[in-house]
């Protein structure tokens, strides 16, 4: 498993959804086996929905009962997917839900969205190699479903909204044109930061740090100890961005991390730029505070070395157990998640924080009945169903505690911890401009290589970074 950059910023070059689409469009992809056992994608609904009504004993009736849904399978697979369909159409007597699943669910869905044919329903982040939701959200193809969240839940007398951890609903992710309006619905959610070996500081009485001073007050403690301060996946610096986006937070708010990733001229050379590069700077200039060797390490290694007690801490994901769960370790290692420190003390710590979407197009056949589905997907019987079968964590607040059984206990501390406090922060670099040959993800993280082997100055780092958002902002203008 790999962080946000790794997951999806690859495909920050995002392609408009007509250039993209298009080139997809060679043949129609195989229908996949349906959790009903029909066909999958590229059926159109017998009939155009209709005003949902409700039935003698208060459930909705929809005139079109049949939906159309098409899920990426990745690392969460398809099961919850089989599974929430079948309880749905249990408590929907006559609905029929036809499943496709793949891992190149983009370019499988590409034909019928060109086609005007979408599928009902869509998992897929904005993140993927395809382009597919990047351009649907580009051409504003997504519905407004402000009023499945506005709604009241299935299972509570709540809106659904209130059920939604702070701070999702209002980012980029979920309200792609900033007018308040939600278009993507959040899904499962990973967090990250710096971690530590919980048994290793509690026998030495030593405490994870709130601040970046507490921090590197550890390195003297680390090197009594026979250890260095931090390492990181050093051949895969995109990791950094665990560490980076929450200390641009931490030092300047949201603001600092919407200039970010909105490219705003000057950010590099910013209070909030400056004091977190400096964190860096202090990282590869202070006497062993990064683990030698770091930079040429991948992230197995790097990780091992962390849990053989090289270093004190290292950045990694809610999935670092179970990715690790064979890897050496030091006598008595647990994983322990401290987050990413703040600047001043009292403030809360931080996590990085990357969520997964669902999403109506705006020319589904059936809304209205995706419309219900989706409200489906956030009662209790399918959060817990999602920890069951995706052993996953849903947005939602008190999932970590629905499904505590399915997940790792780091896992589940880490979660826990965002739902009693740690601040989760989430951001998506904007998408550049169409044609671009710019890599941002590279440009970004992959000077800090040089940073760490005191090749290159931060100042040198900003100046060069000043260049390429520059760059970014005139093709993007180009574009307009």
């Amino acid at each position: 498993m790999k962080s946000i950059f790794k997951k999806s910023m690859s495909l920050l070059l995002a392609l408009g959804i007509t250039a993209s689409l298009a080139a997809g469009c060679g043949s129609q992809p195989a229908a996949t086996t349906t959790a009903a056992g029909s066909t999958a994608v590229g059926s159109t609904a017998a009939t155009d929905t209709q005003a949902a009504a409700s039935s003698s004993d208060g459930k909705k009736e929809f005139a079109n009962k049949e939906l159309n849904i098409a899920v990426f399978q990745g690392a969460y697979g398809r099961d919850f997917w089989d599974a929430a369909a079948a309880k749905f159409m249990e408590q929907y007597p006559g609905t029929k839900i036809n499943i496709t699943a793949n891992a190149k669910l983009g370019e499988m869905i590409k034909p019928s969205i060109v086609a005007g044919n979408p599928p009902d329903f869509i998992y897929l982040n904005d993140g993927d190699p395809s382009g597919v939701t990047k351009g649907l959200i580009k051409d504003k193809a997504i519905l407004d479903i402000t009023d499945v969240f506005d709604s009241i839940a299935l299972d509570k007398d709540s809106k659904i909204r209130d059920l939604i951890l702070p701070g999702f609903l209002e980012t980029s992710y979920c309200t792609p044109y900033g007018d308040g309006k939600i278009y993507l619905a959040p899904y499962n959610y990973g967090v990250m930061g710096l971690w530590y070996n919980k048994d290793y500081f509690d026998k030495k009485g030593y405490s994870a740090p709130k601040t970046w001073d507490e921090f590197f007050a550890l390195n003297d403690k680390a090197k009594t100890d026979g250890r260095s301060l931090f390492t990181y996946q050093g051949i895969y610096p995109g990791y950094l961005e665990e560490v980076l986006i929450p200390a641009f937070y931490a030092a300047g708010g949201q603001q600092a991390v919407d200039d970010f990733t909105s490219y705003k001229e000057g950010f590099w050379k910013s209070e909030a730029a400056t004091k977190t590069m400096d964190i860096f700077s202090k990282i590869a200039n202070t006497d062993n505070a990064l683990m030698k060797g770091t930079v040429a390490l991948n992230h197995t290694q790097a990780q091992t070395a962390f849990m053989q007690g090289k270093s004190m801490f290292c950045v990694n994901g809610n999935w670092f157990e179970g990715e690790m769960k064979d890897a050496p370790r030091e006598d008595g290692f647990q994983f322990g998640f401290a987050g990413v420190p703040d600047f001043n003390a009292g403030d809360p710590t931080i996590a990085l924080v990357s969520v997964e979407q669902m999403y109506i197009p705006a020319k589904s056949k059936n809304p209205e009945l995706a419309k219900e589905f989706m409200k489906f997907i956030y009662t209790d019987t399918s959060v817990k169903l999602n920890g069951e079968k995706a052993k996953a964590v849903m947005a939602v607040k008190g999932a970590t505690d629905m499904v505590k059984d399915y997940i790792t206990p780091s896992s589940y501390n880490c979660f826990k911890a965002v739902e009693q406090g740690m601040k989760p922060v989430v951001a998506a670099l904007k998408p550049v401009a169409n044609g671009s040959k710019i890599n941002i993800s590279d440009e970004i993280y992959k000077p800090f290589s040089s940073i760490m082997n005191k090749q290159m100055t931060v100042q040198e780092y900003a100046d060069k970074l000043e260049k390429v958002y520059a760059k970014v902002r005139d093709e993007l203008a180009k574009a307009q």
